[in-house]
């Protein structure tokens, strides 16, 4: 059976069919449909207001796809593009990711700049923090303490380039299974900062945002194949071990029943009400580096410090305290101030 017309030119055979509407498309008209709802979603929620952007720059396909659609909506929405890739230190994967990044930054003629964690923390990397958990009980929570720390090496490393705005890739599928691991942890401090587009800034923190939230994995692969990007796939070595693949799984099932199911978990997230005693309180700043807290110490210094005694603890979530806040402290200025890779600035 031949292919249908695309419904949008109603001249080229369509492609694909849209996930989510089933519009039957062309290549071309997919992703011309694509960048347009991206950019609907940046200008309706006002989230990139002529700024200077740290594109959080991964190597992987939501990351670069949300490079590229950024950098062919830039003109119109006034913005300057810096990537920004974090190295994590985890050997056998992440050499490949970091390539694939320089890659598309000579390609793309974006200015690229590497920030380190065993720079950043003290000589911890990934690979470093999984030996020193492996008997603690803690090894299968490596994506805990990565997620933590490679969200304060982004933002120091936006500050290094001096963004003004911080927008990571993730997509529908990413935000729909945070939703159901809070749900699932009974964390409701967690769900109340999970909703909307991103977050302000409050605290001196760099404004955040996600302009791919809406956008379902699907279609985030489909764009990448018909723009002919060049990412990398491979899954990081820790992530079989994390609770997110039984929030992935369940979310599949649940995709399976109901096709909605994802974006009606980003939008429950978005009008969730809590009672006021569930509400977190308002931020503070760490006692140690100054970095927005909602306790005396940042989630970053807590579980460097843990790490540091040889005693690795999460020290976050839902009923737990500050990991020995009143202990001793840490080295001062442990959370250091990056030294960006020699790269050609384009």
């Amino acid at each position: 059976m031949p292919a249908p017309q695309c419904a949008s030119c109603h001249k080229a055979r369509a492609a694909l069919r849209r996930p989510c509407s089933g519009q039957a498309l062309c290549g071309t008209c997919f992703c011309a449909a694509f960048e347009a709802e991206v950019l609907h979603t940046v200008v309706a929620g006002r989230l990139l207001p002529g700024a200077v952007v740290a594109v959080g720059a991964s190597g992987g396909k939501d990351s670069t796809v949300l490079a590229h659609v950024l950098r062919e909506l830039a003109p119109r929405l006034g913005i300057s593009l810096q990537l920004v890739a974090v190295d994590e230190g985890i050997g056998g994967y992440r050499d490949a990711a970091l390539a694939a990044v320089r890659r598309q930054a000579a390609r793309w003629e974006l200015p690229l700049t590497v920030v380190a964690y065993e720079d950043l923390f003290g000589g911890w990397t990934m690979d470093a923090v999984a030996r020193s958990t492996a008997g603690s009980g803690r090894s299968r929570s490596c994506c805990t303490f990565c997620g933590v720390l490679r969200r304060r090496a982004l933002e120091e490393g936006a500050r290094l380039v001096g963004a003004t705005h911080v927008v990571t890739g993730h997509n529908a599928d990413d935000m729909a299974e945070t939703v159901l691991m809070n749900f699932l942890r009974g964390d409701a401090g967690r769900l109340a900062r999970g909703g909307g587009l991103g977050s302000p800034g409050e605290g001196g923190a760099l404004p955040r945002c996600r302009p791919l939230q809406l956008a379902s994995q699907k279609e985030v692969v489909l764009y990448a194949h018909f723009r002919r990007l060049d990412y990398f796939s491979e899954e990081c070595v820790y992530a079989p071990e994390a609770f997110r693949g039984h929030a992935r799984h369940l979310l599949k099932l649940l995709e399976a029943a109901r096709p909605s199911a994802v974006l009606d978990l980003v939008h429950s997230a978005e009008r969730l009400a809590l009672a006021p005693a569930a509400r977190p309180p308002p931020p503070g700043a760490c006692s140690r580096c100054g970095a927005l807290a909602s306790r005396a110490l940042c989630q970053a210094c807590a579980l460097l410090d843990g790490l540091d005694r040889g005693r690795p603890r999460l020290a976050i979530g839902k009923g737990r305290r500050g990991r020995d806040e009143g202990g001793t402290p840490r080295e001062p200025g442990r959370v250091r101030t990056p030294v960006p890779e020699a790269v050609p600035t384009f």
